[in-house]
């Protein structure tokens, strides 16, 4: 079994990080939350690298990444799920 490298566990900590400084720690949501929030996150992350950097890692690196990401967040009980209510309960 393979493990993450580490430019992948980097990206889930600069989103934890980011979610701690603009949300202060509250990064829930549903599945589509989290996946918009993902989505905002590369968008900024991208707008806030040099030119240089633009280079390092492919859009299809990234787009690994952004689910990679998203399936961590979904197995480590960050997604909030929906309450089901039983038929007859209301």
């Amino acid at each position: 079994m393979r493990g993450l490298a580490t430019d992948e566990m980097q990206y889930i900590a600069e989103f934890l990080g980011a979610c701690i400084l603009e949300t202060g720690g509250r990064c829930r949501g549903s599945r589509a939350q989290l996946a918009e929030a993902i989505k905002q996150f590369e968008h900024s992350r991208r707008s806030a690298m040099t030119p240089e950097s633009h280079c390092v890692g492919s859009r299809q690196d990234q787009e690994h990444k952004m689910i990679l990401l998203l399936e961590y967040l979904c197995r480590s009980g960050t997604v909030q799920q929906p309450m089901s209510v039983a038929a007859g309960q209301g």
